[in-house]
């Protein structure tokens, strides 16, 4: 009983592989684009001519016979490049029909030394259609074709037999096997290569979503501690503003209590936020710390008055950084700390990719202020010394946009024209985009000790012809 289920699961699997008409196209080839399909019709139109001269003439057979035979194997070649398995089965039913119409011939002597039961023409014709095959279907598919090729070879050659003939069934089988062993292996390559390239674009894809969600939570863990600390000022002035009231009446005293628990419930809601958003933290070489050490969770969040110990870390890490401040507004406000740790953070970011790609350079920061908001600009010179591959993900440039994008601002990255890079940002004064369009400013592209060269741009404006062109992300 197991041995009979073996045969018809054998049986049933053998069906649905070969017994089958589903189209399967022979895509065109990267290089040669459709030559190779006006191969296969051009050796299809010597098939059918050789085959149909050989059979009439040499065999005598009758014109038609001959003819419909030349023209199944040519046919079944044509097909091949649409149909392979349905192309299969017509390349066997015309080799069987031109065997058992020349079988009769040779055991009544009319031929002698004649090619049976695979003619020279029905060997190339299903040469190209078992390559054409093997190229498309799967290796188990491919085997059984051969394997029944095989089987029909053997049932006419030995066990039906003829006489007085030039045997060709063992050459043929051997050339056939090698073409399936060709087409399999050309299939299995094209297969791995586009495996690979998937592969290749799935990683790349998802190291850059992987990255923005890091830089997204990174921020998100900022902004909490920006909220927090504002919660926490509001609960104190709720408790202290009944005392600073000479006769607080009891409705004033109820809601400043109810302020105050608001505040609280909503400071325990972010604590306990932040204490899944801080599972890990991120390393902070040239901000809060020295090289290698990790951020303290309860670390104040950094403004823009730490940018000198910023740019002293950067200098003692072994690049040249000249700050230059400007102020140009007539009555200073302080910005929302988003502002300032958003500021802190793009210039860090940039100093940091100066260090990594640019080592030996001089870098210029500048920060401009402006009644609408604050400019920054972060240029370096190009590498004095050869740049070491980066482990990082190469997204850096994508956590500047986001802090710019939430408080209504831009970031923009370019090649200056001396070999190094500049990144320019603009965030407006509270954290919303200006009504109107902020003035233009200009930004020089440095490359000392060369002449500069001075772009003027409005910020956000696309570049003009002829300046630098953006470049991939965090890639000074």
């Amino acid at each position: 009983m197991r041995g009979e289920s073996r045969v018809r699961h054998g049986l049933r699997v053998l069906r649905e592989d070969l017994w089958t008409a589903r189209p399967d196209p022979l895509p065109p080839s990267v290089w040669l684009r459709w030559l190779p399909h006006g191969i296969v019709w051009l050796v299809a139109l010597v098939v059918l001519l050789g085959a149909a001269g050989h059979l009439w003439s040499g065999a005598r057979l009758a014109f038609g016979y001959a003819f419909l035979v030349a023209l199944g194997q040519a046919g079944a070649m044509a097909l091949a490049l649409w149909r392979p398995i349905l192309a299969w089965w017509l390349s066997m039913a015309a080799t069987v029909l031109g065997a058992v119409a020349l079988h009769g011939l040779l055991l009544a002597g009319d031929l002698h030394g004649f090619t049976w039961p695979w003619t020279t023409s029905g060997i190339i014709a299903h040469l190209f259609v078992l390559l054409l095959l093997a190229l498309r279907v799967r290796t188990r598919v491919a085997v059984e074709a051969l394997a029944l090729t095989a089987l029909v070879t053997y049932v006419l050659q030995g066990v039906w037999g003829a006489a007085d003939y030039q045997s060709t069934g063992v050459l043929a089988l051997a050339l056939f096997a090698v073409v399936v062993v060709l087409g399999t292996a050309l299939r299995g390559r094209r297969e791995a290569r586009a495996e690979l390239v998937q592969q290749t674009t799935l990683t790349a894809e998802e190291r850059a979503r992987r990255t923005l969600l890091e830089e997204r939570s990174r921020i998100a863990r900022e902004l909490h501690d920006v909220v927090a600390h504002h919660m926490s000022v509001i609960s104190i002035q709720a408790q202290v503003a009944p005392h600073l009231t000479p006769d607080p009446s009891p409705e004033l005293k109820e809601n400043l209590h109810g302020i105050r628990q608001n505040a609280l419930e909503a400071l325990g809601e972010l604590r306990r936020v932040l204490g899944v958003l801080r599972s890990e933290n991120p390393e902070d070489p040239y901000g809060l710390g020295e090289s290698g050490t990790r951020a303290a969770p309860d670390a104040p969040q950094p403004t823009l008055d730490r940018l000198g110990a910023l740019v002293e870390n950067t200098r003692a890490a072994g690049l040249t950084v000249t700050v230059d401040i400007e102020d140009s507004r007539r009555e200073r406000r302080p910005y929302p700390p988003a502002v300032e740790l958003s500021a802190y953070r793009i210039v860090q970011e940039a100093l940091s990719n100066a260090l990594r790609h640019a080592p030996g350079s001089t870098v210029r920061v500048e920060v401009t202020h402006v009644p609408d908001g604050l400019f920054l600009s972060v240029v370096n010179s190009r590498p004095q010394r050869p740049v070491q591959p980066s482990p990082g993900a190469g997204h850096g440039l994508l956590g500047m946009r986001e802090r710019a994008t939430m408080l209504g601002g831009h970031v923009t990255a370019a090649r200056t024209l001396h070999g190094g890079f500049a990144v320019t940002a603009f965030l407006p004064h509270d954290g919303i985009a200006p009504a109107t369009s902020p003035p233009r400013l200009p930004v020089v592209y440095t490359d000392p000790p060369d002449t500069p060269v001075v772009h003027v741009e409005p910020p956000g404006a696309a570049p003009a012809p002829g300046s630098p062109s953006p470049t991939g992300e965090d890639t000074p």
